[in-house]
C-alpha cells in the first residue's frame, strides 16, 4: 500500500469518526493563579480545576482553552477536559496558535525525528516496535502512540482528544503511514461514557482486522504484542534499554524474571547465554506468549514458567532452596496517586527481600520501579535499605532510566527507574 493510498484510507475509512462533533468554534478563557501562572511560563502541560480564578463559560471535552495572565496576556492555549482534574492539558505555550491539522502534523513530525536513531540501527539490531508520541513529553498531553511494525496504536487518557480524533488520524497517515491503526482506552475512559460516540477499546479505525498479535522487532529480537487486549498498548517497549543491559550480563547465569508479562527480559536474558531462566507471572496467557517469543528467536536455553502471584512465588521459591544468579523485579505500578506511596515502598521493600532470598551471593539484582509518584532517589534508597535489612548489601552497576522514545521533558512525567547491582 502506498503512502497516498494509506492516507486516503485514514481520510475515508473510519466513519465512526464521522459522527463525532467537532470541537466548540468559542474558545474558553481562563485567568489562573499566580502559581498556576509560574508553572505555564515554566513549561508546564498541566492546568488543575483548583488553579483556575475565572472561567468564561463552560465547555465541553475537547473545547480549546485560552489562558491569559494578569495582564491580560495570552499565556498557552490547551485541551479542555471538564471531566478531569486535569482541567486543560496545555498544547501550546507563550505564543498564539491554530491548533488543527496542520498543527499536529508539525508535533508529530518533531516526534518522529527524535525516533531517528531508533529507525537507522543495523539488521542485527533492529527496532520497529517503538513510541512514536510520549504524550506530554512531546507536546501531546494525553496522548499516546506506539509503533509495531505496520500497526500504529493510539491510546488516549482523556476525553479531550476525541473531537480532534480526525485531524490526528489524517496527519498521522502521512507523518507516519501504517497499515493500520488501534484505538485503545486509559483507565479513565473505559467506564460507560456519552463521551466516546460509539468508540470503544481495541477498536481498528482503519485496516485490517486484527485476528491475532502483531511481530515486530526489538534489537533484533523478534516480539509478539496483542494491541487489542494486552496490557498498555501491547507490551511495555520502556524497557528496551534494560532489557538489552541484562541481555550483556546474563552469559552463564539461572536467571529469574518476576512479573515477566510476555517474557521481554526471559529472551534478552536467553540471547545473552543465560543456563535457564525461569517467567513468573499471574497471566496463563501472558506467559504462553512468553513462550512463543523464544520460540520466535529459535531460543533454546531451558525456560520455565510459572503461573503464580510473584510474591507468592518468590517466597515459595526461597524456603525451599531455589536459587539464582539472576533476579529481574519489574512490578506494575503500585502508587497511582500521592496516597498510595507508603504502600507502594513497602511493596517494593518486601520485593527486594524476597529477591534476595532466591540469590545467589555474588549474583545480580535487577530491581524497577515505574511508579512516577515514587521518585527515583526514594526508590533506589528503599532497595538498598532493604538489602541491608536482610544482611545483604548491594554493590551498584547502573541506575538507568527512560529510553530515547519515552522523553522526559517535565518532573511529573519521570517514571521509570531501574537499579542493577551485585548482592554481597
Amino acid at each position: 500500500m502506498t503512502i497516498a493510498e494509506m492516507t486516503t484510507l485514514a481520510q475515508t475509512a473510519p466513519s465512526i469518526l464521522e459522527t463525532i462533533p467537532e470541537p466548540g468554534d468559542r474558545r474558553i478563557a481562563l485567568r489562573v493563579t499566580p502559581a498556576a501562572e509560574r508553572a505555564l511560563r515554566q513549561g508546564h502541560p498541566w492546568l488543575f480545576d483548583r488553579a483556575i480564578d475565572q472561567q468564561s463559560h463552560e465547555g465541553r471535552p475537547g473545547d480549546l482553552a485560552v489562558v491569559f495572565d494578569r495582564r491580560r496576556r495570552f499565556l498557552a492555549v490547551g485541551l479542555y477536559d471538564p471531566h478531569s482534574a486535569i482541567r486543560v492539558r496545555i498544547l501550546q505555550h507563550g505564543k498564539p496558535a491554530t491548533i488543527d491539522r496542520d498543527w499536529f502534523a508539525a508535533r508529530l513530525v518533531a516526534a518522529a525525528q527524535v525516533r531517528t536513531p531508533l529507525l537507522a540501527r543495523p539488521p542485527a539490531t533492529a527496532t520497529t516496535g517503538y513510541r512514536l508520541v510520549h504524550g506530554e513529553n512531546d507536546g501531546l498531553p494525553g496522548l499516546v502512540i506506539d509503533r509495531y511494525e505496520q500497526t500504529m496504536v493510539l491510546k488516549l487518557y482523556t476525553l479531550a482528544w476525541v473531537p480532534h480524533l480526525r485531524d490526528v488520524v489524517a496527519a498521522l497517515a502521512i507523518v507516519a503511514p501504517a497499515e493500520r491503526l488501534v484505538l485503545r482506552l486509559g483507565r479513565a475512559l473505559l467506564a460507560p461514557s456519552s463521551g466516546l460516540y460509539g468508540l470503544g477499546d481495541g477498536l481498528v479505525l482503519f485496516g485490517p482486522d486484527l485476528t491475532g498479535p502483531v511481530l515486530f522487532l526489538e534489537n533484533g529480537l523478534c516480539f509478539e504484542a496483542d494491541p487489542v487486549r494486552g496490557q498498555k498498548t501491547g507490551f511495555f517497549l520502556d524497557q528496551r534499554d534494560n532489557r538489552a543491559r541484562v541481555e550483556t550480563l546474563a552469559a552463564g547465569r539461572a536467571v529469574l524474571n518476576a512479573f515477566a508479562y510476555t517474557g521481554g527480559f526471559s529472551a534478552y536474558a536467553a540471547r545473552g547465554g543465560a543456563r535457564g531462566v525461569v517467567s513468573i507471572d499471574t497471566s496463563a496467557p501472558a506467559l504462553q506468549a512468553a513462550t512463543r517469543n523464544l520460540a520466535h528467536n529459535r531460543l533454546v536455553t531451558s525456560h520455565e514458567v510459572l503461573v503464580e502471584d510473584a510474591f507468592a512465588a518468590l517466597a515459595r521459591l526461597g524456603q525451599t532452596g531455589r536459587r539464582f544468579d539472576m533476579v529481574i523485579i519489574d512490578p506494575p505500578a503500585f502508587a497511582q496517586k500521592g496516597a498510595q506511596v507508603a504502600a507502594a515502598l513497602s511493596a517494593y521493600a518486601r520485593l527486594t527481600r524476597l529477591g534476595l532470598g532466591v540469590l545467589q551471593p555474588g549474583g545480580l539484582l535487577v530491581q524497577s520501579s515505574c511508579s512516577s509518584q515514587v521518585d527515583a532517589e526514594t526508590f533506589f534508597q528503599t532497595v538498598h535499605t532493604a538489602a541491608g535489612q536482610v544482611g545483604r548489601p548491594l554493590g551498584e552497576i547502573a541506575r538507568t532510566g527512560h529510553a530515547l522514545d519515552h522523553p522526559i521533558t517535565f518532573r511529573e512525567g519521570s517514571y521509570l527507574k531501574c537499579l542493577f547491582a551485585e548482592a554481597l
